[in-house]
C-alpha cells in the first residue's frame, strides 16, 4: 500500500467516525454531569441543583491547609498581640455575607462556624474570656446562638381568655455584623520577617432594645483557629471578580484580605483595655498601632 493510500484510509476512517458521531444523541456523563459535591451543606433549608447548573464540567475540590511552619521561642526577636474588629457591612468584607452555594456549604461564613460545632468538627468556647478556658456544651452554645424567644397573646374565640405562648426565634445570620481575631505578632529571626497568624475569631451578635435601636455587639462564642485551619479549607470564598477563580476560607483569613480595625493591643495596656472601635478616637489609636508594628519591624532590619 502507498503512502497515498494510507493517508486516504486514515483520513475515511476519522471522517465515518465523525459522522457516526454527530448522528449519535448526547448522553449526559454522569461522572461529569453530575452536579459537584462541593463542602459538605451548611445550611438545612440549602439544597444542590438535581442537574448540572452551567456549562462548566466541574470537579471536587478537595483541599487541604498548609503546615504553618514552627516558629521557635530562640528565634523571635520581638512579639506582640493584637486584636482586630472585621465589619462585614465594608465592602471589601462582603465574603463574609455571601449566602453560599456548592463551594461554600450553602451557608454565609457564620453559618460555616455554627455547623462545624454543631456536627463536634470544631469547639466552641465560651466568651467569658479569648483564651480558650471554657469550653461550651451542646446546650451552652445552643443558648448563646439562639435567636430569642417571642411572646404572643391568643385570645380564645368561644371563652375569651387570653393565653400566652412562648416560640424560639430562627437564629437571623444577618445580626452577626463584625467579627473580632486575636493575632500574633511575631518578628521570626529564623525567616528574617515579620509572621502574623490568627489565634481566635469570633462573631459579634448585633443586640438592639424593645424599641429597635441598637444597643451594642457581644462576643457568641471563640473558635480556635488552628483547630479550625483544615475545615476551611473546604470552603471557598465568594470573589466577585471572577467565580471560577476563588481561594479558600484559610487562604482568605491567613492572608489577610479583609479589612479591620485594630481595636486592642498588648503593649502598655497592663489592663487590657479595648479601643473604641466605632469612634473617631478609636480609629485614630489603631492607626498609631499599625504604624508602631510596622516600624517595630523597620527597627529590627537596622540594629
Amino acid at each position: 500500500m502507498t503512502i497515498l493510500n494510507r493517508y486516504s484510509l486514515l483520513i475515511g476512517s476519522l471522517l465515518f467516525g465523525g459522522m457516526l458521531y454527530a448522528q449519535t444523541p448526547m448522553i449526559a456523563d454522569k461522572a461529569t454531569d453530575a452536579p459537584a459535591e462541593g463542602a459538605d451543606a451548611v445550611n438545612k433549608t440549602w439544597k444542590p441543583s438535581l442537574v448540572r447548573d452551567g456549562v462548566i464540567d466541574r470537579v471536587e475540590h478537595v483541599n487541604k491547609a498548609m503546615e504553618w511552619t514552627p516558629i521557635r521561642e530562640i528565634d523571635v526577636a520581638w512579639y506582640q498581640r493584637v486584636w482586630r474588629q472585621i465589619d462585614v457591612r465594608q465592602r471589601q468584607n462582603q465574603a463574609f455575607l455571601y449566602e453560599g452555594d456548592e463551594y461554600t456549604g450553602g451557608g454565609a461564613f457564620i453559618e460555616i462556624l455554627i455547623d462545624a460545632v454543631k456536627k463536634g468538627k470544631i469547639a466552641a468556647y465560651s466568651p467569658v474570656n479569648d483564651r480558650f478556658t471554657t469550653p461550651l456544651d451542646n446546650e451552652g452554645f445552643e443558648r448563646q446562638i439562639g435567636g430569642g424567644v417571642d411572646t404572643n397573646y391568643v385570645i380564645d374565640p368561644i371563652t375569651g381568655e387570653q393565653t400566652v405562648t412562648y416560640t424560639r426565634k430562627e437564629f437571623n445570620i444577618t445580626s452577626v455584623t463584625k467579627y473580632r481575631i486575636k493575632e500574633d505578632w511575631v518578628f521570626d529571626r529564623n525567616l528574617g520577617r515579620r509572621v502574623v497568624r490568627i489565634v481566635g475569631i469570633a462573631p459579634l451578635l448585633d443586640r438592639f432594645d424593645d424599641n429597635g435601636n441598637f444597643r451594642n455587639s457581644v462576643e457568641m462564642f471563640w473558635i480556635y483557629y488552628p483547630e479550625a485551619r483544615n475545615l476551611l479549607a473546604n470552603y471557598e470564598v465568594y470573589n466577585p471578580q471572577n467565580m471560577v477563580r476563588r481561594m479558600s476560607w484559610t487562604d482568605f483569613l491567613d492572608g489577610g484580605y479583609f479589612a479591620s480595625t485594630i481595636v486592642k493591643y498588648s503593649k502598655n495596656n497592663v489592663n487590657g483595655v479595648d479601643f473604641t472601635p466605632n469612634s473617631l478616637e478609636g480609629l485614630e489609636k489603631g492607626e498609631r498601632v499599625m504604624e508602631d508594628l510596622i516600624n517595630s519591624e523597620i527597627d529590627m532590619w537596622e540594629q
